[in-house]
């Protein structure tokens, strides 16, 4: 089926639960039963195999063509139970450059005390991997689009890498959605996404999920049971539902958020833009190999400097200031100040993360009100 179908039909019961067209939710923790073989086979909530859970997990895993899936209490859930699983004391980790605030304080704060070495590489260019990899790397880590600068890792290299070193690739698709990019059609081993984000739609939960081989989403699955993040009912119930619009919303956002990206790019206020559909961008040839579309997030660093872009943020009046993104409405942050606030100004300053940069995830408004709100919050 084509993925707009798999959307709406993918992992639904055959028959339906009392016949009823709209998934219910299973608003129990408890199932009755005679137990399984062990404690992972015991049906209850926290292990995350209620109907609920099942029907979700099957709709995840076929709209990236993966084998399961695993739906977790948050990105960062399902982030650091993945890497937990695939990687033990004394292991190593090549890591890309610059990622979400969340997952590069993980990293570079939380490894050591772990007994986890890490390295950071440009993964847009594969110079110098080599020098880093050591005898106990184990896995590599990468975004498919890198928050907040847009950069497009060589995804082709990183999955041929990981296979020559027999590495497991895992790769953050959260910015560009299973609309615009399958990882694990290109190779990867696992797909992570915070399904707050695209997959829900509608700013109105916080999940995550990953996608992946059977095996490897069952080893996260009994990592994720120790910890005890799992999704409840409810919030499965409200991700099936919003990620059946999944591929209406995503995209509205790439042909709008490239009209708003030309906009800008063109606007004297603005020192640059960073959006792969542009053909500006340092990566642009490759995000048109790579991707089906550009995706809905884009960046612009300010003439002004960092006033400048305390003032466009209090000055936008249709955006909406906040930290998130992939929802309907459009979304603007500075991520010196949100996103990535836990680094250190010197590891900002290194990423290319200035105060004059604002991140803006684009809505389904229509595009030209979107762009008349910035012009008027730059003049």
């Amino acid at each position: 089926m084509n993925i707009d179908t798999k959307l709406v039909h993918a992992g639904e019961p055959v028959p339906r639960y009392g016949g009823a067209v709209a998934f219910p939710i299973f608003q129990s923790s408890t199932f009755e039963g005679q137990g399984g073989v062990g404690y992972h086979d015991i049906q209850y909530a926290r292990l995350s195999n209620t109907p609920t859970h099942d029907a979700l997990h099957a709709k995840l895993a076929a709209l990236e063509n993966g084998e399961a899936a695993l739906v977790t209490s948050s990105g960062m859930s399902a982030i650091t139970t993945a890497l937990l699983t695939v990687l033990s004391a004394g292991d190593h980790l090549l890591a890309h450059n610059i990622l979400y605030g969340g997952t590069f304080d993980f990293i570079s704060k939380d490894f050591s005390r772990l007994g986890l070495a890490y390295d950071f590489i440009d993964t847009t260019n594969r110079s110098g991997w080599e020098e880093k990899i050591r005898p106990n790397t184990k896995a590599i880590y990468v975004e498919s689009l890198t928050n907040p600068l847009l950069d497009v890792a060589d995804h082709r290299a990183v999955v041929q890498f990981a296979r020559e070193h027999n590495l497991v690739s895992l790769i953050d698709n959260t910015f560009a959605s299973p609309i615009n990019f399958r990882p694990l059609e290109l190779g990867y081993d696992l797909s992570l996404h915070s399904a707050t984000k695209y997959l829900n739609g509608h700013t109105d939960l916080v999940a995550g999920a990953a996608i992946g081989s059977r095996d490897l989403i069952e080893r996260v699955r009994i990592k994720l049971n120790h910890f005890g993040g799992s999704l409840d009912p409810h919030a499965c119930f409200l991700l099936h539902r919003g990620v059946k619009t999944l591929g209406l919303r995503v995209r509205r956002q790439n042909e709008s958020a490239l009209q708003v990206a030309r906009f800008l790019e063109k606007h004297r206020a603005v020192r640059r833009v960073l959006y792969p559909g542009l053909e500006t961008h340092p990566q642009h040839g490759r995000a048109k190999e790579l991707f089906s579309g550009f995706g809905g997030m884009l960046s612009i660093e300010l003439a002004g400097g960092g006033n400048a872009a305390v003032q466009f943020l209090e000055r936008a009046s249709l955006a909406i200031k906040a930290p998130s993104l992939g929802g309907v409405e459009t979304l603007i942050s500075r991520p010196a100040a949100m996103s990535h606030a836990g680094l250190t100004e010197e590891e900002r300053a290194k990423s290319g993360i200035s105060e004059a940069l604002v991140r803006i995830s684009i809505g389904i408004e229509d595009p030209q009100d979107i762009i008349a709100d910035f012009d008027s919050a730059l003049r």
